[in-house]
């Protein structure tokens, strides 16, 4: 009938099993709910006049709050009920069209829209409305049931039967589960939750429950959680394939790529046709580096699909890392062509750095981002884009104003902090002493097999990745997670930022858990290597755990790669990530970081004295040989001339160099940021001394 299958097509017949207190209720507690605003008070207040049925006053007093807070979803929401309940279906109609500019994936809009339509008597408009709701969330009774009847009205039997059994599942459903699934749908994720975890508390371990909550945390991005839960849920009902589907989704979140990989093949078994299962398939190969083999399952899927903008865009992803950069430009422009507004293809094509737009491209994005209907991803995507289509044209004034206007709408939507890793860096100082370590001679796996690449991101990291991998016994891997995912599992269930547990949970620790923590390393990043016996891991980030990784694998190598700081600083501020790396979308952030970094790296250096390499970007360029030289000994390795020609090695590369690293260096790209020095006096400001530290440091 067109409309989705419902989350919850198993559970009808699930049983509801004895409630294990060591599932739900350890995960991370519900959070309390924080005072209403003073906007939230006055929503309730109109909800409770529509609720009485006085619905000449919620209207007045939903149209009076409007005026205070014209995009709030759930003012427009009660304005257009109260004109439906007077009659005023035109002007319902026209509120709801308002709500859905705003708001396009509230599901009760739909609905409404669809009662609407009942009113004036247009069967095909309301049952539009009604799917696209129940397409939204499954979990809307009154949709399905007005499906049934309009669907019966009109004849379509078959339809009709198929809205029927959606209203039987959700009749035998709890009532609580059938709430807080709609909830969850429309994003209210903190009633959501509520709602699920005092069902569970009273009823046990229902299956839906329990997947709704792990489905809840993964949307939270508290994954500890969601894998337990989902893992306990198909203990108790492992022929339940939405929950392993979950599960696996949720694997390949925390890049446990292996593990997602032999899920989707359990379900592959069951439904080979199933699209979503063959495009997880597709993306778990992609994370272990298969990509020839992920480009053919994508190109599978788009026969059937081609105007699916996003099998487009992994396409050409994948292209990209295998260096075929023709196929992968012509698949991006593929995708733009399919969704003109898709910024990300626009911003994919840009971040090659070799691209250059045609007029017509520019104009083309400069249409779509000025936009009112383009969404937010969309339009901080194009921002970018034309950042870089302007730089390239020298045009370095609108390039900036491109630039701050997407980082602006960047940071809009982040959470990130900066006082946390500031906190975290105080205490790794604290904590981590040469003292401290001295006592700790010994710990650890000698294997001397990683080496670790870190520092901030473009500041040269995949420039000295690709030159050691072009030696013939060094694997170039990834950016690989599994420190950070270690870092996580000391930090405990409940990290509290403000005071967190990791580093101090390391002086609480014996040499054999330094040891398994290291084995665990060694034993997941296995998959991304060959027999080769050195590997690189080249997670930036890996500067804030040196002292962990020192524990965990004292023999293996550490190299800093540091750029000076106006030029990486304001790289990064033209850079948009795919994930993570929050810090670099203000001025202020990146410039904090950047401080906090030379001030950790110079506590290692005391604390751990020729423990790390450093090498600074302008001295590679400056002298590629020597540089070259001196990483290889450093890393007990003998010279290999292909280290020097680096661009010509032929390997996968995932990071927004990729393009870069596989041509011959060249000194311009030194002080690019100088066009750009008339806008950054609040950087070279906000970064203080760090110009004269990042050398002595």
């Amino acid at each position: 009938m067109g409309a989705a299958e419902t989350d919850l097509e198993i559970v009808a017949a699930a049983p509801t099993f004895g409630y294990a207190p060591n599932v739900a209720t350890t995960m991370h507690p519900t959070l309390p709910d924080p005072a209403p605003s003073p906007v939230e008070l006055q929503v309730r207040r109109v909800r409770e006049l529509f609720n009485e049925r006085r619905y000449s006053e919620a209207l007045e007093a939903g149209e009076t709050l409007a005026r205070e807070v014209p995009e709030n979803r759930d003012v427009l929401y009660l304005i257009a009920q109260s004109l439906r309940f007077q009659g005023k279906i035109p002007q319902a109609l026209a509120t709801l069209e308002r709500l859905e500019r705003h708001h396009p994936g509230f599901s009760r809009l739909y609905q409404e829209q669809g009662h609407c339509h009942v009113v004036l008597k247009d069967a095909p408009r309301a049952i539009d409305a009604f799917l696209r709701g129940v397409n939204i969330n499954p979990a809307l009774p009154a949709s399905w049931g007005m499906l049934e009847g309009l669907y019966r009205m009109t004849g379509n039997t078959a339809n009709a039967a198929t809205a029927a059994a959606h209203v039987a599942t959700l009749k035998r459903l709890p009532p609580e589960v059938v709430q807080a699934t709609g909830l969850f749908s429309d994003g209210d994720l903190a009633p959501a939750e509520s709602i699920t975890r005092a069902f569970l508390l009273r009823h046990g371990n229902h299956v839906e429950a329990m997947r709704l909550l792990a489905r809840i945390a993964f949307k939270r991005d508290v994954l500890d959680d969601a894998e337990l839960l989902l893992e306990a849920v198909l203990k108790l009902a492992p022929d339940y394939q939405a929950a392993r589907l979950d599960y696996a989704a949720v694997l390949l979140e925390r890049h446990r790529y292996q593990q997602a990989r032999e899920q989707l093949e359990k379900l592959l078994a069951i439904e080979p046709e199933n699209r979503q299962y063959r495009t997880l398939f597709a993306t778990a190969c992609v994370g272990l580096g298969d990509h020839q083999r992920a480009i053919v399952l994508y190109r599978d899927l788009l026969a059937d699909s081609p105007g699916a903008a996003d099998l487009h865009l992994s396409v050409a992803h994948s292209l990209k890392t295998l260096g075929q950069q023709e196929a992968s430009i012509a698949a991006y422009r593929a995708a733009a062509a399919a969704r003109p507004s898709f910024g990300d293809a626009y911003w994919s094509l840009a971040n090659l750095k070799t691209y250059r737009f045609t007029d017509d491209e520019i104009a083309r994005m400069q249409t779509e981002e000025s936009a009112p209907t383009v969404a937010l991803v969309d339009r901080y995507h194009l921002c970018f884009a034309l950042g870089k289509a302007f730089e390239d044209r020298r045009d370095y004034e609108q390039s900036y104003r491109r630039y701050a206007q997407g980082n602006f709408l960047k940071r809009s939507e982040s959470r990130y902090r900066p006082e946390f890793l500031e906190i975290n860096t105080a205490k790794q100082r604290a904590v981590c002493t040469r003292e401290f370590f001295a006592r700790r001679g010994g710990y650890g796996v000698k294997d001397s097999a990683p080496i670790f690449i870190v520092g901030l991101p473009r500041a040269g990291s995949t420039l000295l990745e690709q030159i050691l991998a072009s030696h013939s016994r060094v694997e170039g891997t990834q950016e690989l997670a599994d420190v950070p995912r270690i870092v996580n599992e000391l930090q405990g269930r409940e990290p509290d930022m403000a005071n967190p547990r990791y580093p101090g949970v390391l002086a609480e620790m014996s040499a054999e858990e330094f040891s398994r923590l290291g084995e665990k390393y060694l034993n997941e990043t296995r998959v991304f290597r060959t027999d080769k016996p050195f590997f690189i891991d080249k997670m930036p980030n890996n500067f804030r755990h040196i002292g962990l990784i020192h524990l965990m694998l004292p023999n293996a190598k550490i190299i800093d790669a540091r750029r000076e700081p106006m030029a990486c600083c304001f790289s990064n501020l033209k850079q948009l990530f795919a994930n993570g790396q929050e810090f670099t979308y203000s001025i202020e952030d990146i410039a904090r970081y950047y401080r906090t970094y030379l001030d950790l790296m110079t506590h290692w250096d005391e604390a751990l004295p020729g423990r790390v390499l450093r090498v600074r970007h302008e001295d590679v360029v400056e002298d590629l040989e020597g540089n070259v030289r001196r990483m290889l000994e450093f890393c007990g390795l003998e010279f290999e001339a292909a280290c020097v020609d680096f661009h010509k090695t032929e390997r996968s590369v995932r990071t927004a160099s990729s393009e870069q690293v596989r041509q011959p260096i060249f000194r311009e790209g030194l002080d690019q940021w100088k066009h750009y020095e008339p806008w950054l006096g609040p950087l070279k400001d906000a970064l203080g001394d760090a110009p004269v530290r990042y050398r002595s440091a």
